[in-house]
């Protein structure tokens, strides 16, 4: 399962009606039920990966510096991350001593990566947001092609996540969220791949020789890729609390995964089989998780300066040299945790996470109409965190066509897709119906990715027949009309996206090419 194409990566798998292998080796449809992706090396693939990164890139670093000054949140976190450099923790210049935050400090740190090399302004701060933002193109690329063994359809994930305008400003703006959502889409490539080691150990036990039915142990499978999705969810935690929504979730996909891995080599009970086992590597990834999290408090941990440091020393309390510092640390979550929940204060560009995939109320990060000559009248410049529209409203029928491909294809990368953005969503809608707490449309940006990926799965299921591809055979006139149907909808995303373009980067234009592009009218302005 190797080839270029997207047609032949959409078939149905065939139901897991099992053999144990016998003295001529595997049965084929262990081995096919069990195949991974073996051509990841595919110069095709990498050419495709390079050059869609290379297109992001440009995008995302041109003209980086403008505009001139802090965008929205902007006052808060390069401000931080400059004092980091200086004092090692955030720094409250007003009184002289350490400031009080409520998020962790990872994201904060790699901002200052970039102050450290370019200075405090604009390019320093927003750099290395438009790495982040570059490598997320980049990761989802081969993700994709993990996942449907297809150069073209993971070219054109990766060129949608490129054209999404909700993406590209994130990317140019030096807020905490696309840091989130790299270490959330680091998180996921790496189950992936561990997903893929699992299956291709199975299959190599089996062709030497293992025999499920006979055998009560399963083999004995180190699942190196499991545990570094725990170190990288770690670093997702420690740029933003929101990460923890994913983290039921994944471990929800991982052990179903393995659970369908030992079906389809044909082990017995494989929903018990191998449980002590994978509970066991599920909670050393946990641990891993705590563990490089702590890590991003480092700055915090080494200094005497930090918020909350001494806290109980300051109460008359005892504090042992490590034990103390992590009680310190707890009631610093514990004080974080209790402004989080209490956030109901109303702000204009607020919104609902019911409202996010229709673009119901998105952000302005700029806004200045006194600036330059545009040769009319009336100029404007914006910056309004925007999806481009007709990506974004293609995600709620694109999800609706992953849930029925998922049952009637039982198709395992439609749920793969699904859980995430599930894990990206649903939290936000128990939050808002419970408490009303105050939210923004950014906070989606973790499942961005996976809903791209699920259009990408309806284009490649559009372009595949209903009952796959047959070898040897030329395109069908079905497979034809699907290819150019998909590539119709890619060219107007793009057509969209330069259209918006403007809006996504402050560009100056006259006031009535500004509110020629407010579709929705007041809701976006």
């Amino acid at each position: 399962m190797t080839t270029a194409t997207a047609e032949t990566e959409l078939t149905p798998e065939p139901p897991a009606a099992v053999e144990p292998p016998g003295e001529r080796g595997v049965p084929e449809i262990v081995r096919r039920r069990l195949a991974t992706l073996e051509n990841w090396l595919n110069p095709h693939s990498w050419i495709v990966t390079v050059v869609v990164t290379v297109i992001a890139g440009i995008l995302r670093f041109q003209n980086l510096a403008s505009p001139k000054g802090y965008i929205f949140d902007e006052v808060y976190y390069p401000t931080d991350a400059w004092d980091m450099l200086q004092h090692g923790v955030e720094w409250d210049e007003k009184t002289n001593g350490p400031a009080y935050v409520v998020h962790p400090p990872l994201g904060k740190w790699l901002i200052a990566i970039g102050e450290k090399i370019f200075g405090n302004n604009e390019l320093g701060w927003r750099f290395t947001a438009a790495i982040a933002g570059t490598l997320m193109i980049l990761i989802l690329v081969r993700i994709a092609y993990r996942l449907f063994h297809s150069v073209l359809l993971a070219g054109t994930a990766g060129l949608l996540l490129s054209l999404d305008g909700f993406q590209l400003v994130l990317s140019r703006t030096s807020l905490l969220d696309i840091f989130l959502g790299l270490f959330v889409l680091l998180t996921f490539a790496a189950m992936v791949l561990d997903r893929d080691h699992y299956r291709r150990r199975l299959l190599r036990a089996l062709e030497n020789g293992y025999d499920p039915s006979s055998t009560p142990s399963i083999p004995r499978i180190v699942p190196w890729w499991l545990l570094a999705s725990g170190a990288l969810f770690g670093l997702a935690c420690g740029v933003k609390w929101s990460a923890l929504f994913f983290a039921p979730f994944f471990a929800a996909l991982v052990w179903a995964w393995r659970v369908q891995a030992r079906r389809s080599a044909g082990i017995r009970g494989a929903f018990i089989a191998g449980v002590l086992g994978d509970l066991g590597y599920l909670l050393l990834t946990f641990v891993l998780s705590i563990i490089f999290y702590l890590a991003t408090w480092t700055g915090w941990f080494v200094t005497n300066t930090g918020y909350f440091r001494h806290y109980r020393e300051a109460n008359g309390w005892s504090e042992p040299p490590i034990l103390g510092a992590l009680l310190n640390l707890i009631h610093y979550h514990q004080e974080a945790y209790g402004f989080h929940s209490q956030l109901t204060e109303r702000h204009v560009y607020q919104s609902w996470p019911w409202q996010w995939l229709l673009l119901g109320r998105p952000v302005a990060f700029y806004w200045n109409n006194n600036s330059g000559n545009c040769g009319a009248p009336s100029c404007a410049r914006e910056i309004l965190l925007l999806g481009t529209p007709l990506l974004w409203w293609s995600f709620a029928p694109a999800l609706i066509a992953l849930i029925w491909f998922g049952i009637a294809r039982r198709d395992w990368r439609a749920w793969a897709i699904l859980v995430p953005v599930v894990a990206g969503m649903l939290p936000w809608f128990y939050y808002a119906i419970k408490d009303g707490r105050t939210m923004f449309s950014f906070y989606l940006l973790p499942a961005v990715p996976f809903l791209i990926l699920a259009v990408v799965y309806v284009l490649g299921a559009i372009m595949t027949p209903p009952d796959g591809v047959v070898a040897g055979k030329g395109r069908t006139d079905r497979q034809l009309i699907g290819t150019v149907v998909a590539g119709a909808y890619v060219v107007l995303v793009a057509l969209c996206f330069a259209y918006f373009h403007p809006i996504f980067v402050a560009q100056l234009m006259t006031y009535d090419s500004w509110s020629s592009r407010m579709w929705l009218g007041g809701r976006w302005i």
